[in-house]
């Protein structure tokens, strides 16, 4: 490599690294803030917080990466421009181009990075977050509506009113329909155990067994029930879509696809997944053409206040277009890449400008 590429990839790594340092204090602070409130309540305790607000951060990480790209790179490129070392590289026969390379090799390690964090930290740490808050203020895990959890498996639906931490069902009601649409039975358990690789033992278990017009109850003290229905699949209905990884997120689509139901908006967290770290480049794109003026400190200001707003539109802009993809039934790549797109066509717009100039 040569120096110029060395010293430009520290000075914009370094500047990167610092922003993003910036933000993870900043929004740990407000989330150890936000979780004060809660301290003393049951068994939650300060040391509680402490370590649900350190495992949220690869999660902050996740989500903050294209920004801190964005400012951290726009701050390295303009402190060069302010001390005129840009202006000496492209007299000394730099193109946009390379300079626009050698950006593009600093955002392919932070894009890999990015993707790893989001496919294998983020997701496990999110959820064990939210594990050790649960475990301590209460023993529910969620309840997604007021009557608990809905799922349908093939012909059945089923109904549960509580999961607990160790992936464990409590007031389990199980409806079960023939090929005609006809309610057949309806089983309520106590609670229900899951057992590898693909059934639950319930317990205190009252069936109801409907024949024509007549039902008659049957009472178990446990039973085997067979389903489709894992802790795997329990534990992606508890997180937001945005927040699983891709291995859940195909496990997941293809359940709802196999039960005839709407997979839209997890295909589009899907795509974004495997777009969302590629707006590093983007972002590095987008920041090279500040990097071409020669403003003092007060415009150097000026432009990080510019990277804060376009980054918080950004991410303002791929949250819309999840939304109107959902409501309009777009197609969920086109949701997901219309975002970064759209900010590429400006970065490519100002380059142009530029060198016009």
């Amino acid at each position: 490599m040569k120096i110029y590429r060395k010293y430009l990839a520290r000075e914009v790594v370094a500047a990167i690294l610092l922003v993003l340092s910036a933000f993870l204090a900043l929004f740990g602070f407000f989330d150890m803030i936000n979780e004060l409130k809660d301290v003393g309540q049951a068994g939650y305790q300060l040391s509680h917080a402490v370590s649900y607000v350190l495992l949220r951060l690869p999660g902050r990480v996740y989500e903050l990466m294209p920004v801190a790209i964005l400012i951290g790179t726009l701050y390295a490129l303009s402190t060069l421009a302010r001390h005129s070392e840009i202006t000496i590289l492209r007299a000394s026969g730099l193109s946009t181009k390379a300079l626009l390379f050698s950006l593009f090799q600093v955002a392919g390690v932070f894009a890999l990075t990015t993707f790893l964090i989001g496919e294998l930290v983020a997701p496990p740490a999110e959820r064990a977050a939210n594990q050790l808050r649960l475990k301590a203020v209460s023993s529910v895990v969620a309840q997604e509506f007021r009557t608990g959890l809905w799922v349908k498996d093939e012909r059945s639906f089923i109904n549960v009113r509580t999961v607990l931490p160790d992936t464990r069902l409590r007031g389990i009601r199980i409806y079960e329909f023939d090929d005609n649409a006809q309610l057949r039975s309806v089983s309520e358990a106590e609670e229900g155990e899951y057992v590898p690789p693909a059934s639950w033992r319930l317990s205190g278990v009252v069936q109801t067994v409907l024949e024509g017009e007549r039902a008659s109850i049957v009472k178990k003290p446990d039973m085997l029930w067979r389903s489709a229905l894992n802790p795997d699949i329990l534990s992606v209905l508890l997180v937001v879509p945005e927040r699983m990884s891709l291995l859940h997120l195909t496990a997941y689509i293809k359940h709802l696809s196999e039960n005839h139901q709407k997979t839209q908006r997890y295909e589009i967290a899907l795509w974004k997944k495997l777009i969302y770290p590629l707006a590093a480049f983007v972002m590095v794109a987008l920041a090279l053409p500040f990097g071409y003026t020669h403003n003092r400190m007060a415009g150097v200001s000026l432009k990080i206040f510019s990277g804060v707003m376009i980054g918080v539109f950004f991410h303002m802009l791929n949250g819309l277009f999840s939304s109107l993809g959902v409501i309009n039934s777009w197609s969920p790549a086109s949701s997901a890449v219309a975002p970064s797109a759209l900010f590429l066509l400006a970065a490519m717009g100002m380059l142009w400008w530029v060198e016009r100039r």
